[in-house]
Order: structure tokens, then C-alpha cells, then sequence
């Protein structure tokens, strides 16, 4: 990579930029109103820990995507594929689920002493994440179609800017639901995803890869399910195991510990008010800045040594919350410290992560490949979250905390395995073959 500072930051100027900026916003505000603010409200009504850890898995929804990842490769909705084509249709369709989830949440009223209380958020949620799951699937493949293997890195700084804009509106969403409720709240969150739906009618759709129909069972099979995952395999060859294995790893820190940041605050004493206006007014910007950073770092010295700066940041900053568990007093400043540099390493981490992973995918598999990579690393880290509540009530905060910022080092050391010794496409350079 010998690109220029100059190229890398007018790869930013492009007008579809804008459209991934929306939907970037539109993938994030599910998810962070599923992942964090949910356990935020069930914190408060006293929902033991352990429940609220379980809980997560209900995200599954997105680490198990790839399942269903060939239909919205090839499938054609009726009437909407026609109006708005592959991609937009079914961005249109997800969004619309999103909004049904969180219409269905705002109706619950969870209690510990009330039996059967938690039954509409349960319901909503499988239909807040399995449509948010979906909508990844097609943002994603919008994404990859959409732009050159070396626009692929500005698209991911942009979409992770989006989704930072989504985690902004979340946190200002603790205010209202501070002043208000949180059934107003997510009534509130549902129009903007309406808004997202608006959009989508607006955004161009990418020209149409090879994406032949499939007639009959056996041709389905072949053409949605054999031929990406082989595709896939005959590039990376014997590096299929290790690439997995740093892609499965490689957030573990961040999935284990962040469902239990919200708890961590409510224990601490921080209002709703308090820590909405941290995430929502302060917290993203160190966020956006760290996803631009990340980009300009994946095109001016490569994938690999943006990992690796992604992985010593994680480590270094998730243990940041241990330190901030120690804290006493609910004071305002320890909080946007601990959230400011957390947000940073987030943003450079979740660029590079999306450019490697995108520069594994190839353009005729679009969907189905990506998928496939973000379920293996969602699945396993999904899991293990589940079991956070379990062990932060096992060893306390401030351990926990530490235990999870540790969980980076095998991170670190398959990473530079892969690096010194990877062929090219495990290492994310063999851009001309990836797209075969």
C-alpha cells in the first residue's frame, strides 16, 4: 500500500458515501437498542444479572444469519424486488421488521415479581434481531457491490461512522427514557428507523453481480449454499482455519464485557441522564474519529498492521473499565474518560475488522461469504457473552473486567502468526483474486 494521505482521504468524497452513512445508522440503532439499552432497563427493574447476561442470546439472530444469507442473495420478493431491485427490497422488508420490534417492546412492562413479564420484550426482540440480522446481510452486500476492493476500507470507515450516529441516538435515548419512559423511548427509535426506511427508496442499487436464479432443490443448493462456502474455501486453502480463528477471537474482549457496561453504571450510581449524555453527545465523536483513523490506516500501511493497532488498543482500553469499577462516586469525568478511549479503539478496531473481512468476500457471494464470516465471529462471541452475568457475579466488577480485556492476547498472537507467515489473501492483499 503506497496510496498517498491525499488519495486516501478523497476516497471519502464520493456521493455514496452518504447512502452508506444511512445505512450504517440504520444497522446500528437495532442492535444498540437491543445489546445495551435493553439491559440498561432491565438492570433497573432488578433483573438478576445472570437473566440479563442469557438474555443476550437472543442476538444469536445475528451470528446466525448465514442460514438464511442465500435467499437475500438470490430470493426476489414479490412486487419489491421488481420496484426497487436485490438489495433495496430487502433492506425496505428488514427495516420495516425493525420497526414492528421495537412498536412491540415499547409495550412491556418487565418486573422480576410479575410472572410472564418479560414475554412481549422476548418476542419483540427475536423480531428486532432476526430483522436487524437481515438488514446486515443486505447493507453488507450493498456495500461490497457497490465499491472497488480499494474503496472497500472507505465504505467500512463509513458505515462504522453511521452506526456511530446510531449509537449517539442511543445514548440520547437513556435521557428520554430518563425524563419519560422506556416504552416512549422505543416508540421514539421506531420512527427513526422509519425515517432509515424513507431513505432506502433513495439509495441507488449497485449493478447486478451473476446472481442467476437457482431451479429445483439441487441447483438451489448448489448455486446459494456449495458454491460460496467452496469458493471460499479454494482461495483461502489451508489458511481457512487460522483466518476463522482470528476472525472468531479477534472481539472476543469487547462481546464478553460491553453487555455489562450498563450494569457496571447503574451499580456505580450514574443516572440514565448522566451516562446518555456521555454516550450520546460525547462518546461517538472519539468513535467517528477512530473509524476515519482506521480507514487512512488500512489504505496508507495495510490490513495487518491495522489489526494489530486495533488489538493492543482493545486490550489496553477495555481494561479501562476496571479501572472505572474501582472508581467511587458517580462523577461525570471518569466516566467520559473510560468511554472516550473505549470508543476510539472501537472505531479503528471495527474499520479494519470490516476492510479484512470484506477483502475476503467475493463479489458473486457477496452476502453469503460475508455473512458467513461475521455469523462465525458473532456465534462464538454471542455465546460466551451469554455467560458474562454468571461470571461478573462470580468475581465481581472489577475482576470481571479484567479477565475480559485479557481475553485480546491469543488475539494478538494469531494475528502475527497469520501475518509473518499467511499466504496473500489471508493476509487481506490479494484483491485481484478475491473477486473471481
Amino acid at each position: 500500500m503506497n496510496n498517498s494521505w491525499g488519495d486516501a482521504l478523497r476516497s471519502y468524497a464520493q456521493p455514496k458515501m452518504l447512502a452508506m452513512l444511512a445505512l450504517g445508522f440504520g444497522s446500528g440503532l437495532p442492535f444498540m437498542m437491543f445489546i445495551s439499552k435493553l439491559s440498561r432497563w432491565l438492570s433497573e427493574v432488578g433483573i438478576e444479572k445472570s437473566t440479563i447476561g442469557f438474555f443476550y442470546w437472543i442476538g444469536l439472530a445475528y451470528a446466525l444469519k448465514f442460514a438464511w444469507s442465500p435467499v437475500v442473495d438470490r430470493a426476489r420478493l414479490p412486487i419489491l424486488t421488481k420496484l426497487l431491485g436485490q438489495r433495496r427490497s430487502w433492506m425496505l422488508i428488514a427495516v420495516i421488521g425493525t420497526i414492528l420490534g421495537m412498536v412491540v417492546i415499547s409495550g412491556a412492562n418487565p418486573s422480576p415479581d410479575i410472572a410472564g413479564s418479560l414475554t412481549p420484550i422476548i418476542f419483540g426482540c427475536f423480531i428486532l434481531t432476526y430483522s436487524g440480522a437481515t438488514l446486515d446481510v443486505a447493507v453488507d452486500a450493498w456495500r461490497i457491490e457497490s465499491g472497488t476492493n480499494e474503496e472497500q476500507a472507505t465504505f467500512a470507515a463509513v458505515y462504522q461512522l453511521g452506526y456511530r450516529f446510531a449509537i449517539m441516538a442511543a445514548g440520547y435515548s437513556l435521557i428520554l427514557a430518563d425524563w419519560v419512559s422506556w416504552q416512549a423511548t422505543y416508540l421514539a427509535t421506531a420512527a427513526l428507523m422509519g425515517v432509515v426506511a424513507v431513505i432506502i427508496f433513495f439509495v441507488k442499487e449497485p449493478e447486478a453481480a451473476d446472481r442467476r436464479p437457482a431451479i429445483g432443490l439441487k441447483d438451489s443448493l448448489q448455486a446459494n449454499v456449495i458454491e460460496p462456502f467452496w469458493d471460499l474455501f479454494r482461495r483461502l486453502g489451508k489458511w481457512m482455519i487460522p483466518v476463522f480463528g482470528l476472525i472468531i477471537i479477534y472481539r472476543l474482549s469487547d462481546f464478553t464485557m460491553g453487555v455489562m457496561t450498563q450494569p457496571l453504571y447503574h451499580e456505580l450510581g450514574y443516572s440514565k441522564t448522566q451516562v446518555g449524555l456521555v454516550q450520546g453527545t460525547f462518546g461517538p465523536w472519539p468513535m467517528i474519529a477512530g473509524s476515519i483513523i482506521g480507514g487512512l490506516v488500512v489504505v496508507r500501511y495495510g490490513l495487518m498492521r491495522a489489526l494489530f493497532l486495533g488489538a493492543i488498543l482493545m486490550l489496553v482500553t477495555n481494561g479501562a473499565f476496571a479501572w472505572l469499577a474501582l472508581q467511587s462516586g458517580a462523577e461525570t469525568w471518569k466516566l467520559l474518560v473510560t468511554i472516550f478511549f473505549d470508543n476510539l479503539a472501537v472505531g479503528i478496531v471495527g474499520t479494519g475488522f470490516i476492510a479484512y473481512m470484506s477483502s475476503l468476500a467475493s463479489r458473486e457471494y457477496a452476502a453469503t461469504q460475508y455473512a458467513l464470516m461475521t455469523s462465525a465471529w458473532a456465534l462464538f462471541n454471542k455465546i460466551a457473552a451469554g455467560f458474562s452475568g454468571i461470571l461478573y457475579d462470580a468475581v465481581g466488577s472489577f475482576q470481571f473486567f479484567l479477565i475480559t480485556a485479557l481475553f485480546g492476547v491469543p488475539a494478538i498472537f494469531l494475528l502475527l502468526y497469520i501475518w509473518r507467515y499467511g499466504s496473500p489473501i489471508a493476509r487481506g492483499i490479494d484483491m485481484s483474486d478475491s473477486n473471481k
